[in-house]
């Protein structure tokens, strides 16, 4: 099930899914840990002698935020119970809390005890064994901890605190959990279990016919005993309203940081963008990962998740945030970068949030043969987003810092890591981390990474450097025309392979990442071979449904739904499909080619979830989720395809209301 609705701070991150379940809850970093793991944390309402789960059908629910903030806005309405929630959760933007308000509103004609109940099904750092929850009388609270892993539960509503409370063993030795316990509207109030534990407590309000109470919920987190102990007092002291409220402002201060002239986009598309910047804020540990997705559902498909740093997506997502605007938030993503690079000078597959190396499968030794498992995009693209975030911030400072661990390191060995005779990049794994060659994308964002090196190096003074690495740049360049374009095909390859006898053998598979020959500057965008090749992707990978929009590559396998490969090459991808976007925005010389691109953004909005979310894949006939929502990637790339119609317009001097 996606992740209908993520909050957090850079340190805590919450998901909630369309059932309005807290589905995962990282901390201390941003992707790990994992202290829910997909387990149901779920809210129940018991009234007139009936309990319903609010994810049980029956339940009418709107799920989304509130305009320009990381504040939900959920409602809830059962008819036959005549019972309306209005909920609106948070995550303080400084401290370790999550924060829920519920307006619970009676619709029947009679006076009503309601009961509202909140589940507790943590596996701390990942697992259940030797969790303890325990109900402390002093704080009238109930809290879970293991090691240095600490959350408390509490709540009020404007009369009193907690009502009923229950702690116990779930699924294990029969016992299923203390939720089970609440189906009866009375919890039994035990004190403390270790093991594999749960906690229910609850609330109860007395309501009139057609009135309305709130509820207020929290939860804590924090390393210690103590630390959780004054957090609870912080907001006793504060009050959850107005915690609430300097959340809400926060976060709408912040996503409107510049006055922005949105030209001709509509509101849809607007609201999305606003949403993927928060979203995207969500996403990026304080540290300076940027996780691609956390999502533990993938869990379901590759026991593997997506809650790691893939330095490709993180310099993507970098380089579209700088554009917006928001460099304070990515220069931590660059020093992040500094400090895993190898000594040799590249980066790996793909990073925990702390800077460990994450899992793999790119093996070191094949078919008898030492390689390196890279994908060698991922140290280019870095480079190639610094070279572009100095162009526009002119932090020299902080590139000098930058400048001899990271950029000359890393851009020495995209020069030496090169075929002596084609001037191509050696063999390395593709942007999809499916095959090992040498492909058009990767040899594109070693051009960039390059040109982008070479920039820098003159602003040292580094003359030879400068030159040095302009030179690769440009025989990288020739190779890719000489190397990588079909003439029979009249397009570009989507790369090609060496074999045995020094051979290369071409992958005629057209491919959506071939955008990356204008957008990493390698040719323009009007180029000749560049038209033909994104319009022979417009034809050949547009899903010729309902749906629509781009698949990555024909036949594509990663969760197929059809074999049907003329008209469903793949299923659609939304940052495939706004590559395509980025193209046209790229060639416009008026606003008709700019429609083209409009449409395309439209398109997004509209198939992004009720709460905005996108996630990495459409269902190409139903047009639901597929894989991680969200995924990050998708959210920036909205973002800079958004930016660059944006500067476009306003390049063309095309005439334009301020939205």
């Amino acid at each position: 099930m996606p992740r209908e609705l993520v909050l957090g701070n850079g340190q805590l991150l919450v998901n909630f899914d369309s059932g309005l379940n807290m589905r995962d809850l990282y901390y201390p970093y941003v992707g790990w840990d994992n202290h829910i793991g997909g387990n149901r944390n779920s809210i129940g309402v018991y009234i007139d002698d009936h309990f319903s789960w609010l994810d049980e059908d029956g339940w009418l629910r709107q799920v989304n935020y509130m305009k320009e903030t990381l504040v939900t806005n959920c409602h809830a309405y059962h008819p036959k119970l005549e019972i309306k929630l209005s909920i609106n959760d948070a995550v303080h933007f400084r401290h370790n809390i999550i924060l829920k308000k519920i307006k619970v509103e009676n619709t029947s004609s009679r006076e009503r005890e309601v009961r509202i109940f909140f589940t507790h099904d943590l596996s701390i750092d990942g697992s259940e064994v030797g969790d303890t929850a325990i109900y402390n009388p002093d704080l009238h609270a109930v809290y879970h901890y293991k090691r240095n892993r600490y959350f408390l539960f509490n709540g009020c509503t404007k009369t009193e605190g907690i009502y009923q409370f229950a702690v116990g063993t779930k699924r294990f030795g029969g016992a299923e959990g203390t939720w089970r316990d609440a189906e009866d509207g009375v919890l039994e109030g035990n004190t403390i279990a270790q093991g594999s534990v749960d906690s229910t407590i609850s609330f109860r309000l007395f309501l009139a016919p057609g009135e309305a109470q709130s509820i207020y919920y929290w939860i804590v987190v924090g390393a210690t005993y103590s630390e959780i102990v004054e957090l609870n007092q912080y907001i006793l002291d504060n009050t959850p309203e107005k915690l609430l409220r300097k959340i809400r402002d926060y976060w709408r201060t912040w996503v409107n940081k510049s006055d922005k002239n949105y030209c001709d986009l509509p509101s849809q598309v607007i609201d999305l963008y606003k949403k993927s910047l928060l979203i995207v804020r969500t996403q990026i540990d304080n540290g300076g990962a940027i996780i691609a997705a956390n999502d533990s559902d993938i869990l379901k498909f590759s026991r593997d998740h997506y809650s790691y740093m893939w330095p490709r997506d993180g310099a993507l997502v970098a380089y579209a945030l700088d554009k917006a605007g928001y460099p304070e938030v990515t220069t931590p993503f660059y020093r992040f970068c500094k400090r895993v690079l190898t000594f040799q000078g590249y980066l790996l597959h793909k990073y925990n949030p702390d800077g460990s190396v994450g899992s793999s499968w790119h093996p070191w030794y094949k078919k008898g043969r030492k390689q390196l498992p890279i994908q060698e995009d991922e140290t280019a693209l870095v480079l190639f987003a610094l070279g572009e975030y100095y162009k526009r911030e002119k932090d020299f400072e902080f590139i000098a810092k930058l400048y001899k661990p990271l950029i000359r390191k890393a851009a020495d060995f995209l020069v030496i890591y090169r075929d002596g005779k084609t001037g191509l990049p050696l063999e390395s794994y593709d942007l999809w981390e499916e095959r090992r060659g040498i492909f058009t994308f990767t040899a594109s964002t070693v051009y960039g990474g390059l040109m982008a090196a070479a920039n820098i190096a003159q602003l040292f003074g580094d003359l030879y450097l400068t030159e040095k690495y302009e030179k690769a740049a440009l025989e990288v360049k020739t190779a890719i025309e000489k190397y990588l374009y079909s003439e029979k095909l009249g397009r570009f390859l989507r790369g090609v392979y060496l074999l045995e006898d020094g051979s290369l053998e071409p992958d005629y598979t057209l491919e959506s990442s071939l955008f990356a020959l204008f957008f990493c500057k390698v040719l323009p965008p009007d180029d000749p071979r560049v038209v033909n090749t994104m319009k022979a992707i417009q034809e050949g990978l547009w899903v010729k449904t309902e749906v629509g929009g781009i698949a990555r590559y024909t036949d594509d396998y990663y969760f197929q739904q059809s074999q049907d490969i003329e008209n469903v090459p793949g299923n659609p991808w939304f940052i495939c499909t706004l590559w395509l976007a980025q193209w046209y925005i790229a060639m416009a010389k008026g606003k008709e080619e700019l429609a083209i691109a409009r449409k395309i953004l439209e398109w997004v909005a509209s198939h992004a979830l009720e709460s905005g979310v996108l996630s990495e894949q459409l269902h190409p006939y139903s047009g639901k989720p597929l894989s991680v929502a969200p995924l990050t990637w998708s959210h920036s790339t909205f973002i800079l395809a958004v930016v660059e119609y944006i500067e476009k317009y306003q390049e063309l001097g095309l005439k334009n209301g301020k939205m």
